[in-house]
């Protein structure tokens, strides 16, 4: 089963490819997506790498974290699920 990596503290500069090259040599990259503004289409500098398994993606980690990618020291570890938000349109019972 494929396995979600978080890379934090990536340079606005990187590329997913540049990543996808950093992460192969620990197994097979299923996807690769460096997250952007909406507005402005610029990196938010984060991205997530999918790995194909549970034992690439842990041996991506120990080989990748803390890492220099593009002159900045990268963080990955496990990416966590996002939390669901009950009420995304804002309170609407508080009325002012």
């Amino acid at each position: 089963m494929a396995k979600k990596l978080y890379v934090g503290n990536l340079s606005y500069n990187t590329y997913e490819e540049s990543l996808r090259n950093l992460f192969t040599p620990y197994g097979t990259v299923e996807s690769v997506k460096i997250i952007t503004d909406r507005d402005t289409g610029a990196s938010k500098g984060f991205a997530f790498v999918e790995m194909s398994s549970d034992e690439e993606a842990q041996a991506a980690i120990k080989g990748t974290n803390g890492t220099e990618l593009d002159g900045r020291s990268i963080k990955v570890n496990e990416a966590m699920d996002k939390p669901r938000r009950e009420n995304s349109g804002g309170n609407r019972n508080n009325r002012w």
